[in-house]
């Protein structure tokens, strides 16, 4: 296990509007203010064209090949998901999902793509004096969490 220790800083509410993406909106959002650590909330709908990574095609195999769906139509969303910077200093978002239309329900991370219907609403808590980034791992092709 690794670990780093730090504070509350700011709290951000942002409602973005029909049509923005995820997670490059949010993304943008943290570079433009300066906020490299933090904790996000999501609810909201998402769009018909909106992708989640639902998994691995093969749990054993490496580097991971992503398996990618496509939500059903407008869904209501609940995700959580944090921000810390990637090796260059940019914010990087990691967000789970679950988007769903009656009694379907798709769940995975946001990645792929969002794109928000009508309404998505975020609340940023800010993360102060961690040291931690999103570091290359060539075994599995992801950015994984790194704790100093």
């Amino acid at each position: 296990m690794q670990y780093t220790e730090g504070a509350l800083g700011r709290v951000f509410v942002l409602r973005l509007q029909q049509g923005e993406p995820m997670p490059e909106t949010l993304e943008t959002f943290a570079l433009d203010k300066g906020i490299t650590h933090a904790v996000a909330l999501m609810v909201g709908g998402v769009d018909a064209d909106s992708r989640l990574v639902v998994g691995p095609e093969d749990g054993a195999a490496r580097p991971v090949n992503p398996m990618i769906a496509t939500v059903p139509g407008v869904c209501e969303v609940a995700g959580v998901g944090f921000l810390f910077p990637d090796e260059k200093g940019r914010p990087m978002l990691h967000m789970h999902a679950a988007c769903g239309r009656g009694d379907r329900t798709v769940t995975g991370c946001i990645r792929a793509g969002v794109v928000t219907w009508q309404v998505l609403e975020l609340v940023v808590v800010e993360l102060t004096g961690l040291h931690a980034a999103r570091i290359p791992d060539p075994a599995t092709g992801f950015r994984l969490l790194q704790c100093e």
